[in-house]
């Protein structure tokens, strides 16, 4: 197989998000935009303290052009809110800009996880995002999000809800406190019987990201 070229030659060097996002319009860096709707880059304040990292784009983000406007967006606010962080002052994004997918009956897409070599692909246009806002706080949504930013050994179930720091490749200038907590979409995919306790776990962790702030 050959190696993904990665995203790093499509990155100006700028820390203007509007530029950044211009250009990630035309990324080619792996091959995940070949059937994706568009680039999903992030959204919010450039002077965001807190910034929030998911995985990648869902279906309704695809055909938006919008990160977390889906099903796990909508819980994802109410989280916020019940965490006492509005979200009109977070900047949120994504580890990986497309939408991978596999096509079901009917051809519905469905979620494809991300595959280490995307993840690496694409994590020029997050540390571009980071150098960017350079935020106080950094709360990572689900597996996808920490590994890419605390290496691929990184376990949200050991340790998340806790103060940690970006791993030693990634160099962000801000040196944001990290906390590691589950996707919204976890939620949403697991038993009913166990959303309300699920979310409350959520929430107790973005409280503790808004009081690192």
């Amino acid at each position: 197989m050959s190696r993904q070229p990665g995203a790093e030659e499509f990155v100006p060097e700028t820390t203007d998000l509007a530029e950044l996002a211009a250009a990630a319009g035309g990324c080619r860096g792996c091959e995940l935009y070949r059937n994706a709707e568009r680039t999903v880059f992030g959204a919010g304040p450039a002077t965001a303290r807190l910034v929030l990292v998911g995985e990648q784009p869902g279906d309704q983000e695809d055909r938006a052009g919008e990160p977390f406007v889906g099903p796990a967006g909508r819980l994802l606010d109410r989280a916020l809110e019940e965490a006492g962080i509005d979200r009109g002052e977070v900047y949120v994004t994504n580890a990986v800009k497309h939408f991978k997918f596999e096509r079901a009956a009917g051809g519905r897409r469905i979620h494809k996880k991300p595959a280490r070599g995307e993840i690496v692909a694409c994590r020029p246009w997050l540390v571009a995002e980071l150098r960017a806002v350079q935020p106080d706080v950094l709360v990572c949504l689900g597996a996808t999000a920490a590994q890419s930013l605390l290496g691929p050994s990184f376990r949200v179930t050991a340790h998340r809800g806790e103060i940690l720091h970006v791993d030693g490749e990634v160099q962000i200038p801000s040196a944001p406190a990290v906390v590691a907590t589950v996707h919204p979409s976890a939620i949403l995919r697991g038993p009913a019987e166990q959303r309300d306790e699920a979310l409350a776990g959520l929430v107790a962790d973005l409280r503790v990201a808004a009081g690192a702030l």
